[in-house]
């Protein structure tokens, strides 16, 4: 197992505002990601990166819900091979979802996956605009708009895919690890009222409580694929294959 390039920082020595941050995570969580302590090293970094995730991910208007967009990072940073998004936001879209199994699904192959024909026509689009922005067209913003997105959600979803292209690259250059905890996360029923340390939580400390009740596995629940998310494969351009 690699390790990661850069050292961590001290929560202890972190400005203020930072560690104030970052424990209120560590509070609702019962553990700090490691995206955080990686990105503390650099407080302007650090305040602007988590300024903007905010901005993306905490928004309140558009037709994105909060699955949508984790759905979006999931599906993305599959394509750039980048463990620590895959595993840490596959396990908010499982929470978001109440879906233990969306997240493999989508990391590996989302075409193939148990999501909407909505969803597959959004991320249609990130993962072209992940891959080969230049060739974005009419026809893509039209398809879109065929399934209820307008002008300002083509927005988000470009955002949201630029944003975390620049989380990927940074992730693979730190040799950043995810934590252990993210694995588990959203993938077994828990009883109503529990107190999980997972409840209420996303990878940049959202103060909006996450329902993390996710559903029981009956008879005709879906099974989990036979790949996971560990290892996510090279995933064609949308418009060459993305319909295998």
């Amino acid at each position: 197992m690699c390790t990661m390039r850069y050292p961590m920082a001290d929560i202890a020595e972190v400005d203020d505002d930072i560690r104030e941050h970052i424990l209120a995570v560590s509070e609702k969580t019962g553990f700090v990601p490691n995206v955080f302590l990686s990105l503390a090293r650099r407080p302007d970094e650090f305040r602007a990166f988590f300024a903007y995730y905010d901005a993306l991910m905490e928004k309140e208007t558009g037709n994105l819900t909060k699955a949508d967009r984790e759905m979006i990072v999931t599906a993305t940073s599959a394509a750039n091979h980048c463990l620590y998004c895959v595993v840490a936001h596959g396990a908010v879209l499982r929470i978001y979802a109440k879906d233990p199994f969306v997240a493999d699904q989508v990391a590996v192959d989302y075409a193939h996956a148990d999501i909407t024909d909505r969803q597959k026509a959004m991320l249609d689009f990130a993962m072209t605009v992940a891959q080969a922005p230049w060739t974005i067209t009419e026809e893509d913003h039209a398809a879109l708009a065929a399934h209820g997105f307008d002008a300002e959600d083509a927005w988000d979803i470009a955002a949201i895919t630029g944003f975390f292209g620049l989380s990927n690259r940074m992730a693979h250059i730190a040799g950043m690890r995810p934590n252990p905890e993210f694995h588990l996360m959203g993938r077994t029923p828990r009883e109503k009222g529990s107190t999980e340390a997972t409840a209420a939580f996303d990878t940049a400390g959202s103060r909006e409580p996450a329902d993390t009740d996710a559903p029981a596995p009956t008879e005709t629940a879906r099974q989990p694929s036979e790949s996971t998310a560990t290892r996510p494969p090279t995933t064609p351009t949308p418009k060459e294959a993305n319909r295998r």
